[in-house]
């Protein structure tokens, strides 16, 4: 008698940017890592979880949306691509689904989801920010999906009381290792002396991002190299936009230099002097760098005076939020200028004393984020494979 092989684990991973690319990506190589070929996955990813196996049948570009009315008048194509990921849970039949950030995408996945498949375990990776606004959103989620992966070490308390289990797994941008990053090869590339004055520009990862905080972004630095024509600039573009920031850029009266890929990007960060950051993931990254920053944000008019009556914090960085205070300077919406950037920019460049003063600010908020602690991907693998054990 033949004996049947054991059919792998078939996990479902959905990720509609590049910083839930980056998790998902994570999070396989750590099952694989656990399981072997015990496990595969299916789903909706970026170019880093495509790397692992996850073969996305669309580009999450498509899916980047930035804003309130940015997201209505992409709800058609939201609504049609939750559609398709569902279909593959159809096809597939996944023993679990971890559905990561993005909120109002992955949302309308689990509720699909949860109607195809009632006993499909559903897992959200990162929680929404429910403590800075729209608190409201825990019970939408308690009554949508059975497990929060939280990034955040104060999520818990919030998601817990509408009764969602809850298991914090750190975030792993604080994980990101620098330990083969080389500046010196960064600066050989681009031709920069030891000495030279490197600032980096990281200008978002969706596609509304480049659109709204880059022409800003392009002032300053213009600003910047007028008065500093020694001034090196580097563009790290995240794989989501490098075509659109690549275009951009080329149009620049002053040459810059436009990096693709993590070797490079981190590279960048362990050379760089100063960064000029768009809000999100990265600011956590440059602040592990040991890089001073300055971070500039821009919504659309309408998304922002809605937001303004929800939100609950001062504070848009994450380390700021940990450190309650503007370590690094936060340039939003009518304040996201050119200007106003390349000012405090300059600043850095031009005091070694405050850039390393406020190198120690940004590493005492990582230490309160939970710097230093387990590798947030295998501590993610090992909530999903213990729920899916609890489960049988």
């Amino acid at each position: 008698m033949s004996v049947r092989a054991k059919a792998p684990l078939t996990v479902m991973l959905v990720a509609a940017e590049a910083s839930g690319d980056d998790r998902g990506a994570g999070l396989a190589r750590a099952l694989k890592a656990r399981l072997g070929e015990g496990v595969r996955f299916v789903g909706v990813g970026g170019e880093r979880m495509a790397a692992e196996g996850v073969q996305s049948p669309f580009d999450i570009a498509d899916i980047s949306i930035l804003g309130l009315l940015e997201g209505l008048l992409a709800y058609p194509r939201i609504v049609r691509r939750a559609d398709e990921t569902a279909a593959i849970a159809q096809r597939e039949h996944p023993d679990v689904a971890v559905l990561i950030d993005s909120w109002g995408f992955t949302l309308r996945v689990a509720q699909r989801l949860r109607r195809l498949d009632p006993k499909l375990p559903l897992i959200k990776y990162v929680g929404p920010q429910v403590w800075a606004t729209r608190p409201g959103r825990a019970k939408t989620l308690a009554a949508t999906v059975d497990h929060l992966l939280s990034i955040h070490a104060f999520d818990a308390p919030f998601f817990e009381a509408e009764g969602l289990p809850v298991t914090f797994v750190g975030n792993s941008a604080l994980s990101l290792d620098f330990s083969k990053a080389r500046p010196a090869r960064l600066r050989g590339q681009i031709a920069a002396g030891p000495e030279d004055p490197i600032l980096i520009v990281l200008p978002g990862s969706r596609p509304g991002e480049i659109e709204r905080v880059l022409p800003a972004f392009e002032d300053a630095v213009r600003r910047l190299k007028d008065q500093r024509p020694g001034l090196h600039i580097v563009v790290p573009a995240a794989p989501t936009v490098a075509e659109m920031v690549k275009a951009r850029v080329a149009g620049w009266s002053h040459r810059a230099h436009v990096i693709e890929g993590d070797e490079g990007k981190l590279d960048a960060m362990k050379a760089a002097t100063v960064a000029l950051a768009c809000s999100g993931t990265v600011t956590t990254e440059l602040a592990l760098a040991g890089v001073p920053m300055v971070v500039g944000y821009r919504l659309g008019p309408v998304t922002h005076a809605i937001l303004q009556r929800l939100i609950r914090t001062p504070y848009i960085t994450l380390f700021n939020i940990a450190a309650q205070a503007f370590v690094a300077p936060e340039l939003v919406q009518d304040r996201c200028t050119g200007p106003n950037l390349a000012h405090e920019v300059a600043l850095r460049l031009d005091d070694a004393e405050l850039r390393s003063h406020q190198v120690l600010a940004q590493y005492a908020a990582l230490d309160k984020m939970g710097r230093g602690g387990p590798d947030p991907s295998q501590a993610a693998a090992e909530a999903v494979l213990k729920l899916l054990e609890e489960r049988r």
